[in-house]
């Protein structure tokens, strides 16, 4: 039977009876959890929940890294009809109180010592009855997690049945908040109903086998993630979890994972450092060869079938099974989403024999809209709508779309509830386009669409995206909006640029040294009159500043899922921005 509710979800989820049913590292070593296992877990937290008297449409906040622990609390929460609210564990404790105090949020779980201080110093200004902490955290008036699970003591289950066997389609069952890069953060009310449709038509849309694994390591607290963990669950795939980004190239060699989806970060990365390793020589020589020859088997690719021949052979053995190693090894389908992924880092990982099948989709929109797929594949596109969805594009290019996954609302914000919406149909803030095969393309953000003195419209992620296929360069940001011109904020590949740096005579004590040498500001000019070839004299880059940085989710210059926050860039180097347009000279570096 189809899933209605994240409770159905649930049940579906245990009824495949897993020996793994997730897998977790500890510092002993790798930690198995069975499907008995985690359904004991789950029903012995929904009655702690029930004793210390949380009703139906309460909140509890979960500020955590990707754990068990995470998904556990999850299913306890929307198996109760309780609202959970996601917490990314990189906010600060003036962020975390406006969310926990925005949303009401009853019971607070926190992973560490060090997220449990940073709630401990918000909860006078916040609604919260309980905290509790996932680590074995000693301290008064704080509530340990794992005793809670396995009490052996717990009573029978039937009331936890019977609760979640009355959840109902139309129930909240989470509070998103947006990631804010641009205004106040906002709570996105999705239903039970809006992310079981999302789960049930992404299994039907592509290919699940059970038993496989899937590595979780975007932020649960992005309802991508989260997503993805449901339609694993639901399809008996075994979820491992990697709390830390920092150590996923560990962990994805450890277990080796046959599902792969990641933001695009991930893929530019493992791209440069194919490319770092092939700059000169026979190795460079050997990379361009096996680029040409998967260039001639780009449609069989895309059609999910393996080319033959003893030259591919040859190239897999030198060049694509180091690609594939790099994302452990084992992969059988590779997903994109989160953010834009670029038409040239798709035609690479096309040509290395990697299908790379990016998505599309909103927090508002439960979240998936559309997606490539074997057999439904267009490169630089991000496929098909679903089939239950209606997506129209509005006359100015914005992107709308109805149906059973669009949200019910934001948390008290009936103002900006209405003004998501247009004649009944979501507005996405993003500009597309449908052609006549029905593939959607996202051209750029509504709102960041750069606007020149000219009256000149220029979309930055295309340009920051080709930007980023050169291995120097880790992070662009385009700017000139109600400028003259465009110009961009370069944060270099500081590890590449040092080892450019020493083959090409260049000393220096620091990154500003370094971002201001002469051969440095060549190296970067050069970088950017090679893109202002390919494009309109309008787009062209007129100047650039090289920053001594790199874009961080902690420094805040990017979202926890990777997205550039142009607010924040163009704020943080303001002076910088204003002496460069100040300055006569087209096309000149001028370093931080």
């Amino acid at each position: 039977m189809e899933a209605k509710t994240l409770a159905e979800i649930f049940f579906a989820s245990i009824a495949h009876d897993l020996a793994r049913h997730v897998i977790f590292k500890r510092p002993t070593g790798w930690q198995i959890v069975s499907s008995r296992q985690y359904y004991e877990y789950v029903t012995h937290l929904a009655r702690a929940f029930r004793q210390w008297g949380l009703q139906k449409g309460d909140r509890i906040a979960i500020l955590s890294e990707n754990r068990p622990e995470w998904m556990i609390a999850d299913f306890a929460c929307v198996c109760s009809g309780i609202i959970d609210v996601p917490i990314y564990a990189t906010l600060t404790a003036d962020q975390t109180a406006y969310l926990v105090g925005h949303s009401g949020a009853r019971v607070a779980f926190v992973s560490t010592r060090e997220q449990l201080k940073k709630v401990q110093s918000i909860k006078h200004k916040t609604s919260l009855e309980k905290i509790v902490v996932m680590d074995d955290v000693a301290e008064v008036d704080v509530i340990p997690m794992w005793p809670l699970l396995e009490d052996s003591s717990a009573e029978d289950d039937a009331p936890f049945n019977e609760q979640a066997h009355k959840i109902q389609p139309d129930d909240i069952a989470t509070l998103i908040y947006t990631s804010g890069t641009t205004g106040t953060s906002k709570g996105v009310m999705l239903s039970h109903g809006n992310l079981t449709s999302n789960a049930v038509t992404a299994s039907s849309y592509a290919e699940w086998i059970e038993g496989e694994l899937y590595l979780s390591f975007l932020p649960l607290a992005h309802v991508t993630a989260r997503h993805l963990d449901y339609v694993c669950f639901y399809n008996g795939i075994t979820i491992a979890y990697c709390p830390d980004f920092n150590k996923l190239p560990e962990m994805l060699h450890e277990v080796k994972p046959t599902v792969i989806v990641a933001v695009p970060r991930v893929y530019e990365k493992v791209r440069q450092e194919v490319e770092r390793h092939a700059t000169f020589g026979f190795k460079k020589k050997v990379l361009n060869w096996a680029v040409h020859l998967g260039e001639q088997h780009k449609d069989e690719i895309m059609q999910g079938k393996k080319p033959t021949g003893m030259a591919w052979k040859l190239a897999d053995r030198l060049v694509y099974k180091k690609v594939r190693n790099a994302l452990g090894g084992n992969g059988r389908v590779y997903y994109s989403g989160g953010a834009p992924l670029g038409h040239d880092m798709a035609e690479w990982f096309c040509c290395m024999g990697i299908p790379i099948c990016e998505g599309y989709g909103l927090t508002e929109t439960s979240p998936v809209i559309s997606v490539n797929r074997p057999g439904g594949f267009k490169i630089g596109s991000v496929g098909k709508p679903y089939p239950n969805l209606q997506v129209k594009i509005a006359e100015d290019g914005e992107i709308l779309v109805q149906g059973p996954t669009v949200f019910k609302g934001y948390w008290n914000m009936p103002e900006e509830t209405k003004a998501a919406f247009t004649d009944g149909w979501f507005k996405t803030g993003d500009i597309g386009q449908i052609d006549d095969e029905g593939f959607l393309s996202i051209t750029d953000r509504k709102k960041d669409l750069i606007k020149t003195s000219g009256g000149k419209f220029i979309a930055p992620q295309p340009i920051e995206n080709a930007l980023k296929t050169n291995v120097l360069i880790a992070q662009a940001a385009v700017i000139g909006d109600k400028r003259k011109y465009a110009s961009v904020i370069i944060a270099p590949h500081f590890e590449l640029l040092t080892d450019w740096a020493h083959v090409n005579g260049v000393t220096f004590n620091s990154r500003e040294e370094l971002v201001h040498h002469s051969k440095v500001r060549e190296l970067y000019r050069g970088i950017v009159e090679d893109l202002n070839k390919k494009l309109a004299q309008f787009e062209t880059i007129k100047k650039i500043i090289v920053v001594p940085d790199e874009f961080t989710v902690a420094t805040g210059e990017i979202t926890p899922t990777l997205k550039l926050k142009r607010r924040v860039i163009e704020a943080k180097y303001k002076q910088q921005i204003d002496e460069l347009y100040q300055e006569p000279h087209p096309l000149e570096t001028a370093p931080v």
